[in-house]
């Protein structure tokens, strides 16, 4: 892989890189690769040696990695795939096996956020026990308001051309 861990010196660049530092990405690197074994069912060097060709992330940090950067980065697949050396479909397949076993390390560990309940009580118990609640509101669909004054008030006037 083009994009290596050697290549991220500073604090700052492991958190634009991953979203971590570098001392919580070495935290979660034991749990990422005890759920690879966990879901697939054996080690990731048993796995390769099974592939065909040389593949581009040869290592459980190597995945991580990759992962957290194609999430932080937002890049299509095959933008993607050329800042890693892949291509995009390779890339494509790459992100969806490490979202799979970051996800099952995030549940395994307790971190994975509580995204459905089956019913208001079990709501509001979870509710006492944790007491933050993140909402990602920041595109939601609002009706044009019907009231002049008001719409006034509510537009961001962003559509305005500009002299």
């Amino acid at each position: 892989m083009k994009l290596s861990i050697t290549d991220i010196k500073t604090d700052r660049q492991w958190r634009s890189a991953t979203g971590l530092d570098k001392k919580r990405f070495h935290i979660l690197l034991p749990f990422f690769e005890r759920s690879y074994q966990e879901v697939l069912g054996q080690p990731l060097q048993e796995r390769q040696s099974e592939c065909p060709d040389q593949p581009r992330l040869g290592s459980y940090e190597d995945l991580l990695l990759y992962t957290l950067f194609s999430l932080k980065s937002g890049l299509t697949y095959d933008l993607l795939g050329l800042v890693t050396g892949m291509d995009g479909s390779t890339a494509k397949r790459n992100q969806e096996l490490g979202l799979r076993i970051l996800k099952h390390t995030l549940v395994a560990t307790g971190h994975a956020p509580k995204r459905e309940f089956k019913s208001p009580e079990e709501f509001q118990d979870y509710f006492e026990r944790h007491k933050t609640l993140i909402i990602d509101a920041t595109e939601q669909r609002t009706k044009r308001p019907g009231d002049q004054q008001y719409q006034k008030h509510m537009y961001s006037g962003k559509k305005n051309p500009t002299p």
